[in-house]
């Protein structure tokens, strides 16, 4: 996992705003939109103050300062055009990106200790795998074909395990997951475990994941 180094900044049009050294997340979608063709939406943004960073959205306990979505229609706003994601981040270059999954992809979410166990196991044994993230919550997300997340507990249940068994989430239609280098609060930024690439542009299904994950939540 790449280590990211962060400082705060102005920044000319977005004072105020921590800046993470790297690409920022308005190159980061445009390059999701035109390189990989997944559709991307800005959510909220961090906003530095007096001993802590606060979410834009204003709440003073927010759960996910800065990576959440900012306006209700958030899905209808969700674009896979580069041009227009690079409008959308205009006024606010430093937005987080948002991943609508249920459109090109799916994730399974599991908890990071399975999440680099399963992993381990899947590149031994040379599983065709997709990107991977992990997030400030200490989850590890694999990306899939879309449609996983509705059959995911009939996929769990006929590997022997009560669906609420393992620690292994869906996210599919009406969700998203957190784009890197999006920021959440203090905790640090989402990063890839494997990034994007042309090798591992076609996603795999999920029933050749479940297995080895629910394995590895169960341990």
């Amino acid at each position: 996992m790449e280590e990211t180094v962060e400082e705060t900044r102005d920044v000319s049009g977005a004072r105020g705003i921590p800046v993470p050294r790297g690409e920022r997340p308005a190159d980061a979608a445009v390059r999701y939109a035109q390189e990989c063709h997944w559709d991307v939406v800005p959510g909220t943004r961090l906003v530095a103050g007096p001993g802590a960073d606060s979410c834009s959205c204003g709440a003073a306990r927010c759960p996910a300062p800065g990576a959440h979505p900012a306006a209700e229609d958030w899905q209808a706003q969700a674009t896979g055009s580069a041009v227009v994601a690079r409008r959308l981040w205009e006024g606010d270059p430093y937005a987080s990106v948002l991943l609508p999954t249920g459109r090109t992809f799916d994730t399974l979410d599991v908890p990071e200790s399975a999440g680099f166990l399963a992993l381990a196991r899947m590149e031994r044994l040379e599983v065709g795998l997709g990107p991977v993230t992990w997030t400030p919550d200490r989850r590890v997300h694999f990306f899939v074909l879309p449609g996983a997340a509705p059959r995911l507990p009939e996929l769990v249940r006929r590997l022997g395990w009560a669906p609420v068994a393992p620690d292994l989430v869906g996210h599919g239609e009406g969700d998203y997951v957190l784009g890197p280098p999006t920021r959440v609060g203090s905790h640090g930024a989402v990063q890839w475990v494997r990034k994007p690439t042309a090798s591992n542009r076609w996603l795999p299904e999920a029933e050749e994941l479940v297995g080895a994950l629910a394995y590895a939540c169960g341990r």
